[in-house]
């Protein structure tokens, strides 16, 4: 049997420094070795034991933790969850501590407790779990090759602007139009950085699920919209798929791709959560094998457990191209490795290598 995963927590509040260790605590899985009310406090603690992953807060005082983290990585990289308010403050901070080496988020538990231990307890456990699977040499070899903002200067009109729609008498009800999914989850803010950065502007439509939390994706997407040059933003019901724009999906929303004539929308709903993830990949892959079969490519990223493996069985059996991310370069291959286990991977590849094969596999599609 293999020995729980050690658990540092460190925030300033004793009531979320509770909630946190009563409920990693009541899994067998995972053992509370301390907890800490701010970074000094926590690096004397680790100097007794180390733990395999630290949940941490961002505002602290003396230290935060967004300093904390940068500090850990340079001297001793080790999984870090981001234990993050559900702010637009709170967001921004997150996402420069996700490119600092954070592997995951976590929402903060609030007033509700009740509500958090019986809604976020999973989310929690899962996250420490999938933290503790990180491989920190490819997470730090994600965050050395971050690319610099890209500077996009004028684009031609229109260019990630939505098209003009094409007039009723042109609309076909079939369509050659071409759609990359993508899914991913633990490690994957990094991977999806390293993808996206890569691709030029004429990339086909793309529709990414991360599994995220509510609010953090707007800010997740405005910070690769800023580095990349196509345009990357957050879902809305009914946008529109096409050349140059990457959708990601809402934390706490799944979406659906739907086909209207000769053109690709997205479809937002408030369904039950699939595979305890919401927004789900599976959603995502199934409606992309049911819409755009063949005109589709499928690419499984990094991540905990097995969302999105039959999803991407069902796109390959509708004859879509499908890829998965190699163990070699994942952060955590759970994903990845239950879409090869069933069947539904074509290829598989590094991930430096998934940017030239989006491209390739759209090019050769027809």
């Amino acid at each position: 049997m293999s020995r729980p995963v050690k658990a540092l927590i460190v925030d300033d509040s004793a009531l979320v420094r509770r909630v946190l260790s009563d409920v990693l605590s009541a899994d067998p899985g995972i053992e509370v070795i301390a907890t800490a009310h701010d970074p000094i406090f926590a690096m004397r603690k680790m100097k007794q034991q180390w733990p395999d992953v630290i949940v941490l807060d961002i505002e602290m005082p003396r230290m935060d933790g967004l300093t904390f983290l940068r500090k850990l990585m340079k001297a001793r990289p080790t999984p870090v969850v981001i234990c993050s308010t559900l702010t637009v403050k709170g967001a921004e901070t997150t996402m420069q501590a996700l490119s600092a080496g954070a592997v995951s988020i976590i929402t903060k538990p609030t007033a509700g407790l009740s509500d958090f231990l019986n809604s976020g307890a999973n989310d929690v456990v899962s996250a420490v779990k999938g933290a503790a699977q990180a491989r920190l040499r490819n997470l730090g070899q994600s965050v050395a090759r971050r690319p610099e903002p890209v500077a996009r200067g004028r684009e031609p009109a229109g260019s990630t602007r939505e098209p003009a729609v094409a007039p009723v008498a042109t609309a076909m009800s079939e369509t050659t139009q071409q759609v990359v999914a993508i899914g991913t989850s633990t490690g994957g803010t990094q991977a999806l950085e390293r993808v996206l950065t890569a691709l030029p502007a004429v990339t086909p439509g793309i529709v990414i699920v991360q599994h995220m939390p509510e609010k953090f994706t707007a800010m997740f997407a405005e910070r690769l919209n800023s580095m990349c040059r196509i345009e990357v933003r957050e879902a809305r019901d009914n946008d529109r798929v096409f050349t140059g724009r990457a959708l990601i999906a809402p934390g706490g929303r799944h979406m659906e791709l739907i086909r209207r004539g000769a053109q690709y929308h997205v479809r937002l709903t408030d369904a039950a959560p699939v595979n305890r993830h919401k927004p789900s990949v599976d959603v995502l892959f199934h409606s992309v094998a049911e819409q755009a079969g063949r005109n589709a490519a499928g690419f499984i990223l990094t991540g905990m457990g097995d969302d999105g493996a039959r999803g991407l069985l069902a796109m390959s059996r509708a004859g879509a191209h499908t890829v998965a991310q190699d163990e070699d370069s994942c952060i955590v291959f759970g994903m990845p490795r239950s879409a090869i286990g069933l069947g539904g991977v074509a290829k598989v590849l590094s991930l430096d290598k998934m940017a030239g094969e989006i491209m390739r596999s759209v090019s050769a599609a027809h």
